[in-house]
């Protein structure tokens, strides 16, 4: 994963990686999601940023493309077998390590658990998204 001027999440290569996970849990429907590389890029980027869905880069494609995916794949359980596949398979993605010091909570923030069938997604989806960024190499 890049993120660069352009904002490009995934490379050729990293989508090579991905593609086929996803498709192997995504749920099929009558139509398939349009430009699907380009939404679960858009859902990687804001998980990665903590930014809010209107925040998405328009180049990522219509934020709100982004929000009702994830939420339809929220509510069905694809996040977790994502997540369960990558593991499973030990994708070789990189590894993030977070230094404590640097990470600071918003003065409100009092640890409560989130409530909705999307808070253990979103864990998910950040897991996942922080998995696709440590194994992309870094911009000079």
């Amino acid at each position: 994963m890049t993120d660069n001027a352009s904002v490009q999440i995934f490379t050729d290569e990293t989508w090579a990686t991905w593609e086929p996970l996803i498709e192997a849990v995504r749920p099929r429907g009558k139509t398939p999601p349009k430009q699907l590389r380009r939404t679960i890029s858009a859902i990687f980027w804001r998980h990665q940023n903590g930014a809010k869905w209107r925040s998405i880069p328009a180049e990522l494609g219509p934020w709100w493309r982004a929000a009702q995916l994830f939420n339809r794949w929220a509510k069905q359980g694809v996040w977790e077998r994502l997540l369960d596949l990558v593991q499973q398979r030990g994708v070789a993605l990189g590894i993030t390590f977070l230094d404590g010091t640097s990470i600071r909570a918003h003065h409100k923030a009092a640890g409560a658990q989130k409530r909705g069938s999307t808070a253990r997604s979103e864990t998910r989806v950040r897991r996942l998204a922080a998995l696709a960024g440590a194994g992309a190499p870094r911009p000079a």
